[in-house]
């Protein structure tokens, strides 16, 4: 499709060069020779690309780019004027302009300038399509975004288990989502219209923690000023999500079973099979990176509006490095990242300079093949079985540069289950 670019400028012979300079390009130009007629001509015809002078009779262009942009934010703006200045290209830009040009102008500068505008154009309208076809093929689950092959299992799980009274036990690495699975368990429930109580039970001491789900009389303890419910008692018909219940402690866990002994230091086989009656596996975002751009483009709508910044699209390379990277604080990690960005942001278009430095530079940690690792611990000597753990521990928090999140994420990506890892860790 033929471009089709608006220019404004009072002065009647620059703005025909002009237009006939875009025109050898194959450009489609109109011209008009004033802020006001710029603005009626946006009322009636869609554009590409808007050109206009800063110094004009009646209404300034600095004015005209402020209106415009408030009115048509995907229409990019370049300011161009005779009066060039620091000042005036800060003001241009506050006021939405995509980018400046100082008269007597370079063609090759104005060429290059309007090849970037359009691209940027080409990619919002990209983005709409985006948008348009994410709202024709809507996530099974609401809120929860994803059409990869691994997100389909799960919702094929959740749809089965919803409505069942059966106990649900959620797995997956930390942000990846599993609060929301649990509410989406929950709203397609026959509980749905009862309560949703979530405890985050990984963030309490275990006195707050029993206090939490059981509840308490007032004067049981010091500060207990009046009685309080349980959220057993609370979510009574509803559903009760208990977020990190791995972290409790081994009294905590004889308390929720009722039992008389607890193997110090070990998560109750009993307990486990209580809550373990139907299993949901969330994929962390590495695995899903199909979703990536799905997660990205509603993040970046949610925060453009909640900031009132229109950022509406994100360049391609961009788009590479979020979905190279490897997110080891999954969903979570991403939304913040596209928060910052939008934050950063002066363009409608999020570039790879908007994101976080590790994603720039794709920092996240990378851990050896194989093949690799095996020729890691071919080891000379013949240490006993504890000396390899320890080594092993050792080998992976190096790589991992001390970071004990990212040994975790790497010992999961690679399936390996070392129970002993993580109690040395």
């Amino acid at each position: 499709m033929i471009a089709h670019i608006l220019i404004a400028d009072d002065d009647e012979v620059s703005c025909q060069f002009f237009a006939e300079t875009l025109e050898s390009e194959g450009f489609r130009v109109q011209q008009v020779t004033s802020g006001d007629a710029a603005l009626a001509c946006l009322e009636n015809t869609t554009y590409d690309l808007l050109i206009i002078d800063v110094r004009m009779p009646g209404m300034s262009g600095l004015e005209a780019t402020r209106i415009v942009h408030e009115k048509y934010p995907a229409l990019p703006i370049v300011v161009m004027t005779a009066f060039g200045s620091i000042e005036t290209a800060v003001e241009a830009i506050h006021e939405g302009a995509f980018d400046f040009i100082s008269k007597p102008m370079n063609l090759a500068e104005l060429k290059n300038i309007v090849a970037r505008a359009l691209a940027q154009r080409l990619l919002q309208r990209r983005s709409e399509k985006n948008t348009a076809a994410e709202d024709d093929y809507p996530s099974q689950l609401g809120k929860i975004i994803g059409k990869s092959p691994p997100m389909l299992e799960v919702y094929k799980t959740v749809a089965r288990v919803a409505p069942t009274k059966s106990t649900v036990l959620i797995l997956g690495e930390s942000g990846t989502g599993k609060e929301l699975i649990a509410r989406a368990i929950h709203e397609h429930s026959p509980r749905a219209n009862h309560p949703f109580v979530a405890v985050d039970c990984g963030a309490l001491t275990e006195t707050i923690l029993e206090s939490e789900l059981f509840g308490h009389m007032r004067g049981s303890f010091t500060g207990a000023v009046a009685d309080k419910k349980g959220v057993f008692e609370e979510a009574q018909g509803g559903t009760c999500f208990l977020d990190e219940i791995g972290g409790i402690s081994p009294n905590m866990q004889a308390r929720l079973l009722l039992a008389e002994a607890v193997a110090k230091g070990q998560f109750r086989q009993d307990l486990y099979y209580r809550l373990d009656v139907v299993t949901v596996q969330l994929p962390p975002l590495r695995q899903r990176a199909d979703d990536i751009p799905l997660l990205a483009h509603h993040f970046l709508r949610y925060y453009s509006q909640d900031g009132g910044k229109p950022v509406t699209a994100i360049a391609d390379k961009a788009m590479e490095l979020l979905c190279s990277y490897r997110w080891p604080g999954n969903i979570r990690e991403l939304e913040h990242a596209i928060e910052q960005a939008v934050a950063l942001s002066y363009q409608p278009i999020l570039t790879p300079e908007d994101l976080p430095l590790e994603v720039r530079e794709q920092k996240a940690h990378r851990f050896p093949s194989n093949a690799t690792a095996a020729a890691l611990f071919n080891f000379p000597d013949t240490p006993s079985l504890e000396e390899v753990k320890k080594r092993y521990v050792g080998h992976v928090l190096q790589l991992a540069e001390g970071n004990v999140s990212a040994s975790f994420s790497a010992c999961a990506d690679k399936m390996i289950e070392n129970p002993w890892a993580s109690a040395l860790l």
